[in-house]
């Protein structure tokens, strides 16, 4: 009797074995040992995910008062007008706009004082409402898609606004630099300027017909301003 208890009992003992045995293996990492749960690696965040930035990650001002979008744009389909209110924080309760929903060109040259100030103008030419924030991206490039002179430079001092766009409607950003008469900087005719909206990596490309760009030497650099509503005219 006492040799069929033991029995049982070593039966028991071996069944909880390979139950704790099978457990540990399916939690586990195939070699009997438990491990913590793994971490993927990331990706890139989203190239707009923090609206208080100037549309590249960097720190910027922010207005707290209300910009407005017209619709007076040649390629327009509104006429109407847009107002978007800039918190602190520059939350706005659309997104966005994305290079595929913009169309892009360059209106005409304001000059003075020796400067020559071209408005990069962006049209929201989707059919929903989205926002443009920051800076734009910029490159002179010629007939073989090759860039001339280097990146042009950020405006410092700029007041970011998020520029809200019905359909339709416009946003412009300035393009200025030196006449190269008068500043003795090397030139190039470039083909093509291509802009990258804010917090967009995909380019467009706008034929550019207003002759030479300082791209070397003495006041070659090329400057860039925050987007503001409208077309710049």
């Amino acid at each position: 009797m006492a040799n069929t208890s033991q029995s049982l009992r070593r039966a028991a003992l071996l069944v909880s074995a390979v139950a704790v045995l099978g457990l540990t293996t399916a939690c586990g990492n195939g070699s009997g040992t438990v491990s913590s749960p793994q971490t993927q690696s990331g990706t890139a965040a989203p190239a707009g995910g923090d609206p208080t930035t100037d549309g590249a990650g960097t720190p910027a001002s922010t207005s707290g008062g209300t910009d407005t979008a017209t619709g007076s744009d040649s390629t327009s389909t509104s006429s109407g007008t847009s107002t978007s209110t800039s918190s602190g924080s520059g939350v706005t309760s659309s997104s966005r706009c994305h290079t595929s929903e913009l169309s892009a060109k360059v209106g005409g040259n304001d000059p003075g004082a020796g400067q020559e100030n071209f408005p990069i103008v962006l049209t929201n030419a989707s059919g929903r409402t989205c926002t443009v924030r920051g800076y734009p991206g910029a490159a002179f490039v010629n007939a073989s898609g090759q860039q001339l002179g280097p990146d042009p430079q950020r405006e410092s001092g700029s007041t970011v606004t998020t520029v809200t766009l019905k359909p339709g409607q416009s946003a412009w950003a300035g393009l200025t630099f030196s006449n190269p008469e008068i500043s003795g900087a090397k030139t190039a005719t470039p083909t093509t300027l291509v802009v990258t909206p804010p917090d967009e990596k995909d380019p467009l490309k706008v034929k550019w017909t207003n002759g030479t760009v300082p791209v070397s030497g003495n006041a070659s650099s090329v400057r860039l301003t925050v987007f503001s509503a409208g077309t710049g005219a």
